[in-house]
Formats: structure tokens, C-alpha cells, sequence
């Protein structure tokens, strides 16, 4: 029990921390309210209204995430394979092409999608 201790002593601190910093600026923190501040925030530009059930959201939204997954797992895998890459011989070089020619197979997608074209 005694190992835990300080990962509990940790824990503890971290919430008490936040819970004094919300606790703080609610006290300390101005209190101002006006119409501008209560909408959502559209970088200046002024909200336009949503349809009923939240409206259609374009294709090229989710591709970018997805484009941002893909890659992010790619590069999660590919940084390992490099540094291990002397000790693991001709089978692990294989495994790590095909899992590249995976990526660009999604990448070819995005791009005849239009995912990469900003407008």
C-alpha cells in the first residue's frame, strides 16, 4: 500500500489544483455578460443559424480527420520500425512496405475525393 501513496498524494494534488483555480476565477473573475459573449464563438463572423437536427455537414470534414488518423497511426508505427530497423531483418521490411502502400491507398482516396483541394 505504501507504493501508492505517492501516486495518490499526486492525484490529490492535481484536483485540488484545478478545483482551486475554477473555485478562484469564479470568485475573481469579472462578471460582465452581454449578448456577444453569450453566442457561440465563429471567429468573428456572425453565426448563422443551424438547420433543425444540426444540418449537413460537408465530405471534406471527415476526410481531413481521417487523413489526420491515418497519418498519426502511420507515423506512431514508423518511428519504432526506424530505430529497430537493423535488428529486424527482411520480414519486418516487407510488413512495413505494405503497411505504407495501406497509407497510400488511403491517401489516393482523399486526394480523388478532394479532401486535399482548400477552397
Amino acid at each position: 500500500m505504501n507504493q501508492w501513496i505517492p501516486l495518490l498524494f499526486l492525484l490529490a494534488l492535481g484536483f485540488g489544483f484545478a478545483a482551486l483555480s475554477i473555485g478562484t476565477s469564479l470568485v475573481v473573475g469579472p462578471k460582465r455578460y452581454n449578448r456577444a459573449k453569450l453566442e457561440a464563438y465563429e471567429c468573428g463572423i456572425q453565426p448563422t443559424p443551424h438547420a433543425r437536427g444540426g444540418g449537413r455537414v460537408p465530405i471534406k470534414y471527415y476526410l481531413t480527420a481521417m487523413l489526420f488518423i491515418v497519418f498519426d497511426v502511420e507515423s506512431i508505427f514508423l518511428y519504432p520500425f526506424a530505430v529497430a530497423f537493423n535488428q529486424l531483418g527482411l520480414f519486418a521490411l516487407v510488413e512495413m512496405v505494405l503497411f505504407i502502400l495501406t497509407v497510400f491507398v488511403a491517401y489516393a482516396y482523399v486526394w480523388r475525393r478532394g479532401g486535399l483541394d482548400w477552397d
